[in-house]
Formats: structure tokens, C-alpha cells, sequence
């Protein structure tokens, strides 16, 4: 096969999850029905955030939903086009750039998480203090840090994916550009790219799920000690939502990482990457507005609002 520059080349191939024909506009409702209830749930929680609900759980739980919407504008728009053009192609510049935004965003909800955990941790375990420590200067640094990281980590992927050289013709076996799926289909030494891929995946992998944790074992402990049965479910009800969340995250990433490598592991990266980047984006809502009667109070409101403003 004739090796050459892929950005002289032309397009990669995405083959996404099927090539018969008669199931993909079944897929295509199903991937646009699941992104509109994304857009739509996460855009309904970050507004009625901005207007009723000003303390620091919340805001960090609209930066969350923020990053959700783009995680999962990442990757559907663009599966959507292909599964309803029948056209696959993706250009260089175009799966670059697709490949550093989903890296940002997902690794970024991580970091959310666990800033969310140490918001828990510092009501719990602190809770006369919680509005000293949580001022809003630190609540942007707890957001502004994570963001200035996850940047740079993407910044430093897609620069070393961007010096690679590919084969004509590549397909890849995803529904979207993804640093590994690349890889494989470079023609050049990807040895310097797998160690950066190594060492980003344990700091970044590392840090958010040991401060999450760490950040729960303070709060059980707190929690503990309390003496009334009615003041530990009081305590801890406030976490249930995020440590839901945070469940459906990361088990979904133990479940498919931790076993064994077999001849199916590209299909278990797809799942992954589905359930954390189009699924969970997507449950994350409800998740955080059933449970919880502040949430569905202000969404009433901003719902009322609307109404009234149309009559």
C-alpha cells in the first residue's frame, strides 16, 4: 500500500457502528431523539440555574451540564450526518479537531465531578464554614483549573497526532476520530504518542477518581458519627444524585477497560464511548432534577415563565 500524508490525501472513513443499510434510520432516530433530549434537558437545567439558583453546588452543576452539551455535540451532529448522507467522510483538520474536543470535554466532566465531590465533602463535613471556603473566587478556580488542564492535555494529543503521517484510504472502526482508532492506521512510529497517551491517562484518570474517593470517605465518616438515624439521611441525601452519576460514569469505564483485551475490543470502545459520551450527557439531567425539589421548583418556575410570557 502506498503510504503518504493524510492531509494530502484526503479523508479517513468513519464506519460508525453498522453498514446495513435497512438499520441505520433506525439509528438515526434513536442518536437524534437521544441529542435533542440532551440539548434540551441540560439547556432547561443551566437556565433555571442562572435564574433561580445561585450557590455554589449549582453552579458547578451548570458547568457540568455546560460540558455535557458539548461532549455530546462532539460526536452525534456528525453521526448524524453521515447515517443520514450515507456519506462517511471526515477530513484531517476536521478529525483533529473532533479528537481534541472530545478528550476536552470528556475528561473535563471527570474533574467536574470531582469538584462536585470536594463541594459535598466541604457542606458535610464543614458546613458552618461551607460559604468561607466555597467564595466565589474559589469556586472559579475549582472550574477555571480543570478547564486549563483538560486544554492543554487535548492541545498536546492533537499536536503529536497532527505531525503522524497515514496511509491512503484509512478506515476507522468508530463513530468518531478517537486517539487510539489513529493510531493504528499511522504509518509513522507512534511510540512517543503512546507514552504521552500513557502518562495523560494515569494523571488524568488518576487525580479526579482519588479526589472523589477520598472526598467520600471524609463524607461516610462524617456521616457516621452523626447519632440520629433522620440527621445521616439528611446528611447524605444531598449526594445521592452526583454519587449516581458518578456510578454510571466510571463503571461504565471499569466495565469495559478492565477486561481482558479480546478480538471485540474495538466494539467495547465504542460502547464506552457511546455510554459516556451520548448516554450518561443525556440521563445526567434527570438525574439531578427528580431527586432533587430545589431543581424542580426553579424548572416549574422557568416553565411557568415561558408559558405565561406566550399567553
Amino acid at each position: 500500500m502506498e503510504r503518504g500524508n493524510q492531509t494530502g490525501v484526503g479523508n479517513f472513513l468513519l464506519l460508525g457502528f453498522t453498514e446495513e443499510l435497512d438499520l441505520q434510520p433506525f439509528f438515526f432516530g434513536l442518536f437524534l431523539s437521544m441529542y435533542l433530549v440532551t440539548f434540551t434537558g441540560n439547556l432547561l437545567i443551566i437556565l433555571a440555574i442562572y435564574s433561580h439558583l445561585h450557590t455554589p453546588m449549582y453552579f458547578f452543576l451548570s458547568n457540568l451540564s455546560l460540558v455535557d452539551t458539548f461532549f455530546s455535540s462532539t460526536t452525534v451532529p456528525k453521526m448524524l450526518v453521515n447515517l443520514w448522507t450515507q456519506n462517511r467522510a471526515i477530513s484531517f483538520v476536521g478529525c483533529l479537531a473532533q479528537m481534541y474536543s472530545f478528550h476536552l470535554f470528556g475528561t473535563t466532566d471527570s474533574f467536574l465531578l470531582a469538584v462536585m465531590a470536594i463541594d459535598r465533602f466541604v457542606a458535610i463535613v464543614h458546613p458552618l464554614r461551607y460559604s468561607v471556603i466555597m467564595s466565589p473566587c474559589v469556586c472559579g478556580l475549582l472550574v477555571g483549573v480543570p478547564w486549563l488542564i483538560t486544554n492543554l492535555q487535548s492541545l498536546v494529543h492533537t499536536c503529536l497526532m497532527a505531525q503522524l503521517t497515514f496511509c491512503a484510504g484509512s478506515e476507522i472502526p468508530h463513530f468518531f476520530c478517537d486517539l487510539m482508532p489513529l493510531l493504528k492506521l499511522s504509518c509513522s512510529d507512534t511510540h512517543t504518542n503512546e507514552l504521552v497517551i500513557f502518562a495523560f491517562g494515569i494523571i488524568m484518570g488518576i487525580s479526579p477518581l482519588s479526589c472523589i474517593l477520598l472526598s467520600y470517605t471524609c463524607i461516610f465518616w462524617a456521616v457516621f458519627k452523626i447519632p440520629s438515624a433522620q440527621g445521616k439521611w439528611k446528611a447524605f441525601s444531598t449526594c445521592g444524585s452526583h454519587l449516581t452519576v458518578v456510578s454510571l460514569f466510571y463503571g461504565t469505564i471499569f466495565a469495559v477497560y478492565l477486561q481482558p483485551t479480546s478480538p471485540a475490543s474495538s466494539q467495547k470502545d465504542k460502547s464506552a464511548a457511546l455510554m459516556c459520551g451520548v448516554v450518561i450527557p443525556m440521563l445526567n439531567p434527570f438525574i439531578y432534577s427528580l431527586r432533587n425539589k430545589d431543581m424542580k421548583a426553579a424548572l416549574k418556575k422557568l416553565v411557568g415563565k415561558a408559558v405565561s410570557s406566550q399567553s
